[in-house]
């Protein structure tokens, strides 16, 4: 059986790394290439865009690929439609390997939003220091917040000539602990965090942190995604696997 995975995030590279030691299943690993220095999965990589949607379903036939697993982050939204729509075209398998959003508890002070455009909106009227932790890529949506200090979160620079809000770039990437994101907060003096709604461990202490300090969360909620067939953890993408193997 021959697997193609759509990673870039933990989850992705966990999987590679589990079925690379399963007899009758081979498995190509893709990246999209968004950042700079990946951490690569175990096992056969390839790194870059497929162009599309017609690409990836010429991809999917050239390399006689049996299954397609979208391991992808849950706010790639574009890249999981494609592959919806390509695994049909083809006729095979796809599998949505999408870990739960994050609950709000009862002592979270969240703010919940549908987009990023709406999230600035709610700051205009409830923020002055704001712990932006998107990544690079919609930090423009926030630009025009003038009378809001951001201290901007993010693992490569920003695209050459993107709007950047005024504030402080912090080159980081994950997983964080829970008593780095705290000294975060209380040596910024931020009052109020935006994250989207990524669910699992990695990112999961700037909550925390904003719990225990009383801190608000301006949460943008997860895009839907596409009908089909879905798993919640790496342990469930491999049992869906073995199935199909034993079938």
């Amino acid at each position: 059986m021959r697997i193609l995975i759509l990673g870039g995030t933990g989850d992705a590279r966990e999987l590679a790394s589990r079925v690379a030691n399963i007899t009758g299943i081979e498995a190509i690993a893709s990246l999209a290439g968004a950042t700079r220095e990946p951490i690569t999965p175990t096992g056969n990589v390839r790194v870059g865009g497929f162009g599309g949607v017609s690409g990836l379903v010429n991809y999917l036939r050239e390399n006689q690929i049996d299954v397609l697993i979208d391991a992808t982050h849950p706010f790639a939204a574009q890249i999981s439609q494609n592959a919806a729509q390509a695994a049909q075209e083809v006729g095979i398998s796809r599998l949505l390997l999408n870990r739960p959003p994050w609950e709000k508890l009862p002592s979270d002070d969240w703010i919940e939003v549908d987009d990023h455009i709406n999230a600035a909106l709610v700051l205009e009227n409830h923020a002055q220091r704001v712990f932006l932790t998107i990544g690079r890529q919609e930090i423009s949506a926030f630009a025009h917040l003038q009378n809001i200090w951001f201290l901007m979160r993010m693992i490569d620079p920003p695209k050459p000539g993107s709007l950047i809000p005024n504030g402080l770039i912090l080159y980081d990437k994950g997983p964080f602990n829970l008593e780095q994101e705290k000294e975060i907060l209380i040596q910024y003096s931020i009052d109020t965090i935006v994250s989207k709604n990524s669910g699992g461990n990695a990112t999961y202490a700037k909550i925390i942190a904003a719990r225990e300090l009383g801190i608000k969360v301006v949460m943008i909620k997860r895009p839907p995604v596409p009908m089909g067939e879905e798993v919640a953890d790496v342990e469930g993408a491999v049992s869906w696997l073995l199935e199909r193997i034993g079938n």
